[in-house]
């Protein structure tokens, strides 16, 4: 036990440097973001998400430069899971969150298919690196429909957003912000990838386990704290796209490059357990998105349920 308290010290600095980074990241990002006019849907589903991923980008990069692929698969799937079991079933429970038509007919389905994708190509036992340039081929296509969808929004100025950098903040010193947040994500991603590893061998346990639970809530801090606070303003837009926005980033973008570094070995439990877990969390999202056009506090409640009991297997399959 002695010899896991130094490491858990690590594993605490290097996630509050990665929190601080996340937040460095996304106030600058979405200053930028601001300056130039977009909507929230669209800020949610590009900035923000791609500032809340920023953990998950340093962090499983990181993995991969060091050999340690199954924590950074670990990591991408179970952070998908707590995007949508944790994040957005808490952010229902503090309101309920009104959807829009276009996140059932085009952005839902996306994350779905990208979801069925990696899933596929790890049927095989690994992502390879030809699997990583596929994924990334589709994360381009992905991109350029958010393009496109953003080119079709008001540019109207908007609401002051979650974790926003002022209206006064210009543009270059957002992206000041942004890259010194970079800078700390890179630092705390190194010292939470040093320590999660010791700690799986330690305990003699798999660092896929490691990755799906205490790695993967880590790095989806940055998502919670921006889901809490945009559900309690009202601006459920933002909740929305964030998450959505940041699975597709996960496993389109992130997961991709991890694979593009190193193949990526896909375990049986992987394949058969967590990845259809994944899948199912973010088809649960249709009906209940459908019924109403809203997810109610009931409903935030079961999802938050889901992945307590999912957590709680894998804690259990680990003793």
């Amino acid at each position: 036990m002695l010899s896991v308290i130094p490491l858990l010290l690590v594993f605490a600095l290097g996630l509050v440097v990665l929190t601080v980074g996340a937040h460095g990241t996304l106030h600058g990002s979405v200053g930028i973001a601001r300056w130039a006019g977009m909507s929230q849907l669209a800020i949610g589903l590009t900035v923000v998400a791609f500032g809340t991923s920023c953990p998950e980008l340093s962090l499983d990069v990181m993995a991969a430069l060091k050999g340690e692929t199954e924590l950074a698969l670990g990591d991408l799937i179970g952070s998908n899971i707590a995007n949508v079991g944790l994040i957005l079933g808490i952010a229902a429970i503090l309101c309920p969150l009104h959807v829009q038509m276009r996140l059932l007919r085009a952005e839902v389905p996306i994350a779905i298919s990208a979801s069925l994708l990696v899933w596929g190509l790890a049927f095989d036992g690994q992502l390879s690196r030809q699997d990583g340039i596929l994924m990334l081929a589709a994360f381009i296509l992905f991109l350029g429909y958010s393009y496109r969808a953003a080119r079709q929004e008001s540019a109207r100025a908007q609401a002051e957003l979650v974790e926003a950098a002022p209206t006064d903040v210009r543009l270059g010193k957002s992206t000041l912000i942004m890259l010194l947040g970079l800078a700390g994500l890179v630092l705390g991603a190194q010292l939470m990838v040093y320590s999660a590893v010791k700690m799986a061998r330690l305990w003699g346990v798999s660092e896929l386990m490691v990755g799906l639970t205490i790695v993967a809530v880590g790095t989806s801090l940055p998502e919670l704290a921006t889901a809490i606070v945009a559900g309690r303003r009202r601006e459920v837009d933002i909740v929305f796209g964030n998450v959505i926005g940041s699975n597709i980033f996960n496993l389109l973008f992130i997961l991709a490059l991890v694979a593009v570094i190193a193949d990526v070995p896909a375990p049986a439990t992987a394949i058969r357990v967590d990845l259809p877990v994944m899948i199912a969390f973010v088809i649960v999202l249709v009906p209940l998105m459908a019924r109403g056009m809203c997810i109610q506090r009931s409903e935030g409640l079961l999802l938050l349920a889901g992945y307590v009991a999912f957590v709680g297997w894998q804690v259990l399959t680990a003793l």
